[in-house]
Parts: C-alpha cells; structure tokens; sequence
C-alpha cells in the first residue's frame, strides 16, 4: 500500500507580526507556516516566520524535495523565504507555487521583489537549491504527484489569496486564511472547496464582536469558521492566524467557548502535529 501518513504539522500560527511575548509562549508568536506530509511527500503551506525553524528541521530530517505553496505574498506569510535553510542545500528541489495574481511570471517576479534593494541584502540569486516557480489562477485543480489531489479557490482579501483543500488517500486538509466573510451570506466559493473535508484550518483574527472595527482589512472571525463547517460538514475546525494581541488566557477562553458551539473546534499552535 506504501506509506499513508497524511499529517499537518504546524510551525507557525500567528497572523500579521509575529508576537513573541511572555503573554503568547502556550499559542506561540510565528506567522503562518504548515507543513502537511503525504505519504513520502512533504508539502508547505506558507512561509511566515516559522518557516525558518522548518527549514531547520528537514535539514536535520535531510528530506530535500519540497512543495511550497502560498496562499498571497504579504509580508507575515512570506518573510521566513530568506532564512529557509533547503534553499541554500544545491541537492534541494523546490517547486513554489502561487496563483492569487494571474499573471505569467508572478511567482519568480514577486519573490525577486521581495529580496531586492532597501529590503533585504541580496536577492535570491543566493539560493542553491533547485527552484521551479509554478503559477496558476486560483480555482485550479493541482496534481502535484503521488496519488495527491489539490483543489483551490480565490479567497476575499487585498490583492488576492488563495484558499487550498489537500486530498490524500481519502482525507482532506482544508487550509483557508486570509479571508473577509460577508456578514450577511456565507462565501459559496469556500462552502464548496470544503464540503465534507476532515479538517479545516481558518482565519479566526477576530470575533464576531471585534469585525465591525476591521472591515475591509480582509480577515474572518473564529465564529464564521463554526458557521462554514456546520453548513459544509467539516468534522473539525482549527482556528488560526490569531491576532498579535491575543494572549494565551484569551485564546483558552476563545476555544472554551468555540468548543461548546462546535465540539471539533480546537486553536493551532506552534508545533502542534495532527494525523488526519
């Protein structure tokens, strides 16, 4: 049957800046990184500031084929790229993909943008690793190899994001951050990307009585994640991307009372592992 691991692995949880804090040490204070393993294939999504510590773990691992996917290119979701030890390791392979900005080329060209001059001291001429950049338009199927299916869809933010749901072996991982809900409907887009998933990680920045003073900055409330996994049958519901400000004894009482509205509900941390 061969190897049928199908796990997540979460290396950073955090939304906007990295927080660390005596008040985040339980959440911890990393931005956005997953790492979802299928079978012999390590997939990632996102590479905030927890992706670095990753890159130091697949070093250890010596695992040097990898899939990175991102879900748009604000800074907190992309800034760890630089310090990703595999980049530097010329037997590394590396597919990176993006598809929020439909356009040739914009995966290579928003990665070289990043890394250039006031920003940062080198470009990503440094890296030695093997790098295939993949663009595509959000709403495409992925067939990245070995029996792994992903679908996506187009997520509510500034500038685009992209929302992924990973099949493997009859599971599925959903991972939806970066996204504004309407507070009047629910988004069709994602109920149908999610439609009976294991699993689904989701923006929960805010609560539902915090929303009114963000509108427009293109994030979601743990509240909505309940509401979408009850319409689409989702048997869990992992919040993420969680405020900076939002302390340990906060984010406990959040999940005390997510957990009395959806019992599957649970918050992501740093270094959480779950096999699906």
């Amino acid at each position: 049957m061969g190897n049928r691991k199908f796990s997540a692995h979460f290396w950073g949880t955090r939304g906007a800046v990295s927080s660390p804090t005596r008040q985040s040490v339980k959440y911890g204070g990393n931005t956005s990184c997953v790492e979802v393993q299928c079978g012999e294939r390590t997939l990632i999504l996102d590479a905030g500031t927890g992706f670095r510590l990753l890159g130091l773990d697949l070093q250890e691992r010596k695992i040097t084929d990898l899939d990175l996917f991102f879900t748009h290119f604000h800074y907190d979701h992309i800034c760890g790229l630089p310090f990703f030890a595999p980049l530097y390791n010329p037997e590394c392979k590396m597919r990176i993909w993006s598809g929020h900005l439909d356009r040739d080329n914009a995966t290579r060209e928003s990665i070289n943008d990043y890394m250039v001059h006031p920003f940062f001291p080198v470009g990503p001429e440094v890296f030695k690793a093997k790098i295939e950049h993949k663009d595509f338009s959000a709403g495409e199927d992925l067939a990245p190899g070995d029996n792994i299916e992903i679908k996506t869809c187009a997520l509510n933010h500034p500038g685009g994001a992209t929302g992924y749901r990973i099949n493997f072996d009859g599971r599925s991982f959903c991972y939806i951050t970066d996204t504004e809900h309407n507070a009047d409907k629910m988004d069709e887009t994602i109920l149908q990307l999610i439609e009976g998933a294991d699993m689904m990680i989701y923006d929960a920045t805010y609560s539902d009585s915090e929303y009114p003073n963000f509108i427009d900055f293109g994030h979601s409330t743990w509240e909505q994640g309940i509401r979408l996994c009850k319409a689409a049958n989702v048997d869990k519901f992992g919040l993420f991307h969680h405020r900076p400000s939002r302390t340990d004894e906060k984010l406990d009482s959040i999940v005390q009372e997510a957990k009395l509205e959806f019992p599957g509900s649970f918050a992501t941390l740093d270094g959480l592992k779950i096999e699906l």
